[in-house]
């Protein structure tokens, strides 16, 4: 990896319109606008971001040329091997303009490091490391995904789009064993025994799944670097480098030469390098907590480095973010997360947000009944922090509506609840989830319906209805980190208002509305002759007795005020 902290830090140190309407205001481009013409959230706020997560194998093929690596030709069980998605890829789509669209504004894209080589077949058919979680070599990228320079123009270009960058990484685990990729050294990780997740201890002191060897991170004996690496660091021409690197590190930190502090300095050599905005850390309760703390720390400091290396490229004042996922955590359970026989607080080591497994089921109730709960939990457990809400993922058997029958009110739901919104790839889009011939998570993890999107109308309509919702909820961070009011019950409307450091914002939205002349109530939140803007049918209004009137045969209303 090439920069290390302490050279960059001594770089720094030593030189260093329809009828009847009005235009739409011009703080909120339309779905047609152009890239150019967007607007960038100047008060964004993480508590209310919308988070876009894709498996970068399977998004966007931008560049054929880097399909196959290593001799990864053998066949495979369905939608497990590598497809063609790249780095390149997901830089055409944020160019298009695809993300700014959708009110994107972070990027969560499935690990890009050097996968395993090898196939394994655990009774599924081989399945090669196209999702990215098989580490082989954290300092190197894997030719299937893209190049260094690939990566920063992906970064640079999310950055000048107001995009931030969430890099997907993996302390726990290493690759499994394969033919092409023996075990790392026993002083580096344990086989055995298996996680039965029973107590925490074995939770964290155990391998995932069988044949993923686990990193032995709560040791603090030091140890020396597999041959294998030195070999191939020496094979790529870059073993001196990295050597010199890593004394860089381990003098200026005085961290023993144990296993997780390489790897995390490997990690934050991504930070430093390239300026990513924050970490979604895999795998988080089956490492001991401490070490998530450590990694934040490292973290923050190669960020802030990189920001007064790179002022005219910094989007904010924004600290490093980290979110975890911690398997089965859910917004009920609070600050802390129960093993049974301990509890830990993730978010007092490091983490700005947990991810949220509980609104997938919570999906199903009553908008007032989700958006109620959520507020007044986050208001009265998690000050300055947040959960990161989805309805699927890449490895949830039993998302929200697998079967995509009402992608409007998953829209509605995932990115209307208070807290932080991640959207799937294709939930915006209604891709399947339920691919014949699969096994396991595989049918959760098709290529991006891109082709549905270009020739089936109905797709287009539902992608539109999310950018609609998506690009509200970027103008305004009231919906993820304000506070929630219901105002009438029929027609159901209510408000969201947040006032934070001099930063107010406050809208009203209506949901389930009659077609048709419809009054929506926003009394106490908009005074009369206030001039509203319903940024869903794109007209102006004007509140008159402590109400609007609009006229459409739409059921869902944005109401934003005009000057906005």
């Amino acid at each position: 990896m090439k920069y290390s902290f302490f050279i960059v830090l001594m770089t720094l140190i030593l030189g260093s319109c329809q009828p009847g309407t009005k235009e739409k205001p011009k703080h909120t481009a339309s779905i047609t606008d152009t890239v150019e013409t967007s607007r960038i959230n100047p008060n964004f706020q993480w508590e209310a971001a919308t988070v876009y997560f894709l498996l970068t194998d399977r998004f966007k093929n931008g560049n054929p040329a880097n399909d196959l690596n290593f001799n990864r030709d053998k066949a495979t069980g369905k939608l497990r091997g590598f497809m063609g998605g790249d780095i390149q890829g997901i830089t055409q789509k944020i160019n298009d303009g695809y993300f700014t669209k959708l009110g994107v504004n972070a990027l969560w894209f499935t690990p890009v490091i050097e996968q395993v080589h090898g196939a394994t077949d655990e009774g599924t058919g081989n399945t090669y490391a196209y999702h990215g979680y098989w580490a082989k070599d954290w300092t190197a990228l894997d030719p299937n995904f893209g190049t260094e320079k690939e990566l920063e123009t992906l970064v640079n270009t999310a950055h000048k789009n107001g995009i931030r960058v969430l890099l997907d990484v993996v302390l726990n685990h290493t690759g499994p064993i394969t033919e092409e990729d023996p075990v790392w050294p026993e002083e580096w990780v344990r086989t055995a025994p298996t996680c039965e997740f029973t107590t925490y201890e074995n939770t964290t002191s155990c391998t995932l799944v069988a044949n993923l060897p686990d990193i032995i991170t709560e040791s603090d004996t030091p140890v020396k670097l597999p041959d294998t690496l030195l070999a191939k660091w020496k094979t790529e021409g870059r073993l001196s480098e990295e050597l010199d690197e890593l004394d860089l590190f381990f003098d200026r930190t005085g961290y023993p030469r144990s296993p997780r502090f390489y790897v995390i300095k490997w990690l934050t050599d991504y930070i430093h390098t390239y300026g990513i905005d924050g970490f979604r850390v895999d795998t988080v309760k089956h490492v001991n907590e401490n070490v998530w703390a450590e990694l934040y720390k490292e973290s923050s400091a190669a960020f802030e480095l990189w920001k007064k290396k790179n002022t005219a490229k910094v989007l904010d004042t924004n600290p490093f973010y980290m979110v975890g996922e911690v398997y089965n955590y859910g917004i009920s359970y609070g600050r802390k997360f129960d093993f049974g026989d301990k509890k830990v607080d993730y978010f007092a080591n490091g983490f700005k947000s947990l991810i949220n497994f509980e609104l997938k089921t919570d999906a199903v109730k009553a908008y007032e009944t989700i958006f109620s709960k959520y507020s007044k939990l986050l208001y009265a457990n998690f000050k300055d922090k947040s959960v990161l809400n989805y309805l699927t993922s890449h490895d949830d058997d039993q998302p929200f509506d697998k079967e995509r029958t009402d992608p409007k009110r998953a829209a509605n739901v995932l990115l209307l609840t208070p807290g932080a919104s991640q959207i799937y790839y294709g939930d915006e889009t209604a891709r399947d989830l339920t691919i014949e011939g699969t096994e396991g998570d595989a049918t959760l993890r098709s290529f991006m319906n891109w082709e549905e999107l270009d020739s089936i109308p109905q797709k287009k309509e539902i992608l539109k209805h999310w950018q609609k919702v998506g690009r509200f909820r970027n103008d305004h961070p009231s919906i993820g980190a304000g506070i929630h009011k219901r105002l009438t019950k029929v027609p159901y409307v209510f408000s969201r208002y947040l006032n934070r450091n001099d930063f107010t914002d406050k809208v009203v939205i209506g949901l389930d509305l009659p077609k048709g002349k419809k009054s929506i109530r926003v009394k106490g939140i908009f005074g009369d002759g206030t001039k509203l803007y319903d940024s869903y049918s794109e007209t102006e209004v004007v509140v008159t007795n402590g109400k609007v009137i609009l006229e459409n045969d739409f059921d869902i209303a944005l109401l934003e005020p005009q000057e906005y």
